[in-house]
């Protein structure tokens, strides 16, 4: 990355978001490393409850703009003022890009990064009509806004998802997620219990933890003394509470809701296995922490789990057809044997450790510089907007 060169990094929503997830992640390790090369980088997103409206964090510029929905049309007119002000734009679509290069001077390269296509998750958050606009934007006006653009996805189950389901026949690159290793925190108290079982996710719809709650359920027949930890927050947690209680699950399942991530980290740590019931992901990023842990996961076997979770090697996909309880119970007979949960342990960490934040700012920083080129833009800017 080229010090002075300009960039805006746009997305949803920054880290510190309450509802922030692996696409925040992203975006601000791609920002602030951009902006530790010399990079003159804003973040430009929407703003929660409390959040300041402008903000300096590590170098880079935090511009916040509206809520939910309206960031969008928000951000578009402020791009729109300092829409020849920048050298490159990172538009991040989480389900609906922004749109950016309606605003932008033709010169400007755009990378759309897509983490994973939405088509099939409207309908689980919106009414009909809204759900089949959301798909209409995803496609066909993405294909057209972006066409003199390039896609950047995380993953080669996403890449398959933009040029099947999205139509995208236009460039598209490969940047995966990082990993990071967080030390644990040795004095978290946990509910002792063998075996241990952990899952770290959103509590959204597409989850589908009511499947969390049938495998427990199912295994606290045969294990009694089995526990399932599940650890995030949103807006699925009182629903999650209620299901605990109804099913008479209090004494298997703990809900922590969010914690710090040194908390998180013991709580993998100590897990036998890491759990993910989602309908599909862009990649996997709790996979690949719980992986850097040397805790092994079973996932269903749809897009992006397939990619982080190497099936009998680091973990063990629930395919159509299978019994997810039978298989997290085959996956647990493996691991009582200490040899076979040696080399599990040895396979994931090794497996964490090819991917890491400086290498995927490296790659798309790669990308930008060799975009900028061939567009003629100024390497290096002059001054800040405003």
């Amino acid at each position: 990355m080229s010090a002075g060169l300009r960039l805006a990094v746009v997305n949803w929503r920054d880290p510190w978001h309450p509802a922030a997830g692996g696409a925040e992640r992203y975006a601000w390790e791609l920002a602030r490393r951009f902006a530790g090369q010399g990079a003159r980088v804003h973040y430009v997103t929407c703003r929660a409850p409390g959040q300041e409206r402008r903000e300096r964090a590590e170098g880079v510029e935090f511009v916040r703009l509206g809520g939910r929905f309206t960031v969008y049309p928000l951000v578009l007119l402020w791009m729109l003022g300092h829409r020849r002000r920048f050298d490159a734009v990172i538009d991040c679509q989480n389900g609906i890009p922004f749109f950016t290069p309606w605003v932008l001077p033709r010169r400007v390269p755009v990378f759309c990064v897509i983490h994973h296509v939405h088509d099939a998750q409207f309908g689980l958050y919106f009414p009909r009509w809204l759900a089949w606009l959301g798909r209409v934007l995803e496609g066909p006006v993405s294909r057209w806004t972006y066409r003199r653009h390039a896609f950047v996805v995380v993953s080669p189950s996403t890449l398959r998802a933009v040029r099947e389901r999205l139509g995208w026949t236009g460039p598209a690159h490969v940047v995966h997620n990082g990993s990071s290793v967080v030390e644990p925190d040795r004095a978290v108290s946990v509910p002792a219990g063998k075996p241990d079982l952990v899952c770290v996710t959103r509590l959204v719809p597409h989850k589908r933890l009511n499947l969390l709650l049938d495998l427990a359920q199912s295994l606290a027949e045969t294990r009694p003394e089995l526990k399932l930890h599940i650890v995030g927050d949103g807006p699925e947690a009182p629903a999650l509470k209620a299901a605990i209680s109804a099913r008479g699950l209090d004494d298997v399942v703990i809900a922590h809701g969010y914690v710090p991530e040194n908390v998180k980290a013991a709580l993998v740590a100590r897990a036998d296995l890491h759990l993910s019931t989602s309908q599909g992901e862009g990649w996997g990023l709790s996979v690949i922490e719980a992986a850097a842990l040397g805790v092994p996961t079973v996932a269903h076997d749809v897009d992006g789990l397939r990619d982080a979770v190497r099936d009998g090697i680091t973990g063990w996909l629930v395919h159509q057809g299978d019994d997810q309880a039978g298989v997290v119970e085959r996956a647990l007979k493996e691991l009582d044997d200490p040899t076979r949960r040696d080399q599990l342990a040895t396979e994931c960490q090794g497996w964490a450790a090819e991917f890491d934040w400086a290498r995927t700012a490296d790659r798309m920083g790669d990308l930008i510089g060799v975009a900028v080129r061939a567009a003629g833009g100024r390497r290096y800017g002059g001054g800040h907007p405003g």
